[in-house]
């Protein structure tokens, strides 16, 4: 399923997160991100149940041009990561709004609040 970018909220540092069922938060990366990437050779996920914090450096992704860590939009734990991401990266690149990376227990869904709408994500870079 692909995401709107604009009902997805958005870490300055491109992560962007969905609020799912409950606390459920799911997290991928802007489009924005993987374009200035390139194409993504390796996705280092964290482990599910590894508690997060947000602004940390939870994961690694890995492209052509350079590597780069992936940071928690939110506090909580992480829940699940997707399979296809390790075995298949290039799927972030055509379609990053679909291709989601992990999913978070969030501590407090009301965290969300704190990130950037899609508009003001693009006023910060300037897209």
């Amino acid at each position: 399923m692909s995401r709107n970018p604009e009902q997805l909220k958005f870490a300055p540092t491109h992560e962007w997160a969905q609020l799912e069922e409950g606390p459920t938060v799911r997290v991928g990366i802007s489009d924005f991100a993987q374009s200035e990437l390139g194409d993504i050779m390796f996705v280092n996920l964290p482990a599910v149940g590894a508690k997060v914090a947000a602004g940390q450096p939870i994961a690694s992704i890995e492209s052509v041009k350079t590597a780069s860590d992936l940071h928690s939009p939110i506090n909580g734990q992480v829940s699940a990561i997707n399979p296809d991401i390790q075995s298949q990266p290039e799927l972030i690149n055509e379609a990053p709004y679909a291709a989601w990376l992990f999913s978070i227990q969030a501590d407090d869904p009301a965290d969300l609040d704190a990130l950037l709408d899609y508009a003001a994500y693009r006023q910060l870079h300037q897209l």
